[in-house]
């Protein structure tokens, strides 16, 4: 009688979760570069390229490599967010005081050529 012979797993077994999970936590403590360009041409005349740069990495990685544009993005960051706001809130108060400070310069070189009419005294 022979027993069916079981095929080796392609996966690893029951073991494959720890070796993921390891695998996984070493290439987000050391960080992985995927980078990769596609070039289409036609006779010799490019028509289009894309350039890919795909980098994987723990936040703590990035941020000791430099790379920390998250925090500055207001579509990612609460904090930028407010930063952006408090800028423009700035910058159209700036504007509001230029145009009533223009309004009032205008109002005061208006003044002397309107200047109210006297009436003649009837007498009775």
């Amino acid at each position: 009688m022979t027993t069916p012979r079981r095929l080796p797993d392609p996966y690893g077994g029951p073991s494959s979760g720890a070796n993921l999970a390891d695998i996984l936590e070493r290439v987000l403590d050391k960080g992985i570069v995927i980078a990769g360009d596609i070039r289409i041409n036609l006779l010799d005349i490019e028509l289009l390229t894309v350039k890919l740069r795909l980098i994987v990495a723990s936040v703590d990685k990035a941020k000791e490599m430099g790379i920390d544009w998250w925090e500055s993005d207001p579509a990612l960051s609460s904090r930028a967010r407010r930063d952006e706001l408090t800028r423009e809130n700035t910058e159209l108060r700036a504007r509001l005081e230029r145009l009533e400070a223009s309004r009032e310069a205008e109002e005061l070189e208006a003044a002397p050529r309107q200047a109210p009419r006297r009436r003649k005294k009837e007498s009775p």
